[in-house]
């Protein structure tokens, strides 16, 4: 079936009465659509969606898990609580401009000055406008207690999953980042590597090459955009404060800033700890920022599962 709402209820339903039930991204569905962008219905679709699953290295969504869609619930939840406060937090901006009053350019700054202002007599706030106000204010507050809500959420997840552990002991990956990657992929055995994983999150170069001359643009920016936009903020946190830190992962970092910039340095990074989580996640180890890669051929002792602390 092709992904959509209620894609993922419908096919651990179906599995459970032993069906093998696949479902495909819509944007790997739409090419195989006899009618083209114009001739869209449910029957062209149904047979679009037949044809991209014949396809010997057609890429399938992995089923969500009842926890999964749950966690990810309370992510999508935290994201549009922040919203709203942003928006609270502006309107209450422009409703104080409307009398002359400005606040410099910091939530922390008008949550100090707030009340006083309020209260304050001397200045042109009528009382109706003080009462809007204040609700905004109230408003404001209680969006500060869901979005709280949510990071308990957060972190008992990052205390009770051993994978959210090891994601967390990551340079530049912290525990919302964490559960959000381990909540929407779930198993990570379902890529080949860490180069594919990182390309299924669309940070790694497009292509238009031909003629044996290659050309690469900008990351593809496919897959999960939550995940995608959480590691490379993250990334940028800790390329900025790479000069702080001796690992030789900050090294690199500080040296590829200095040769490309910080927003390459940070993207570049987003996609190494995407390679990285991959390797942990399927072998069951735990982060060393001083690893040096071996050669897996030259490997002759099975390493055995490690416990994060």
């Amino acid at each position: 079936m092709e992904a959509s709402s209620g894609a993922h209820y419908w096919a651990r339903k179906l599995i459970a009465m032993g069906f093998d039930a696949r479902i495909i991204a819509a944007h790997l569905v739409s090419p195989y659509r006899s009618q083209g962008k114009t001739g869209k219905n449910d029957a062209n679709d149904a047979s679009a969606i037949c044809e991209a699953a014949s396809r010997p290295t057609m890429n399938f969504v992995a089923v969500k898990s009842v926890s999964q869609q749950g966690m990810l619930c309370v992510h999508r939840l935290r994201e549009g609580m922040k919203t709203e406060r942003t928006a609270c937090i502006n309107r209450i901006r422009g409703l104080l401009a409307e009398f002359g009053i400005v606040v410099p350019q910091s939530p922390e700054r008008l949550r100090k000055v707030l009340s006083e202002i309020i209260e304050d007599a001397e200045n042109e706030l009528s009382g109706l406008a003080r009462l809007v106000i204040t609700q905004a204010q109230t408003q404001w507050r209680e969006l500060d207690e869901h979005i709280d809500w949510c990071d308990e959420r957060i972190a008992a997840h990052v205390k009770d999953d051993e994978q959210v552990k090891r994601a967390t002991q990551l340079i530049g990956i912290g525990p919302v980042t964490a559960s959000a990657v381990v909540a929407t992929v779930g198993d990570f055995k379902q890529f080949k590597n860490g180069s594919q994983f990182g390309a299924w999150l669309g940070l790694t170069p497009s292509q238009n090459s031909s003629g044996g001359k290659n050309n690469l643009g900008g990351i593809t920016k496919r897959g999960d955009m939550y995940v995608r936009t959480l590691l490379v903020q993250a990334a940028r946190s800790a390329v900025l404060t790479a000069h702080r830190r001796n690992d030789p992962i900050s090294k690199w970092m500080q040296q590829l800033r200095e040769k490309s910039g910080w927003q390459k340095a940070a993207v570049a990074l987003a996609n190494k700890n995407a390679r990285i989580l991959w390797a942990l996640m399927t072998k069951s180890q735990c982060f060393d920022a001083h690893h040096v890669s071996v050669n897996p051929g030259l490997v002759t002792a099975k390493l055995m599962p490690q416990a994060c602390v």
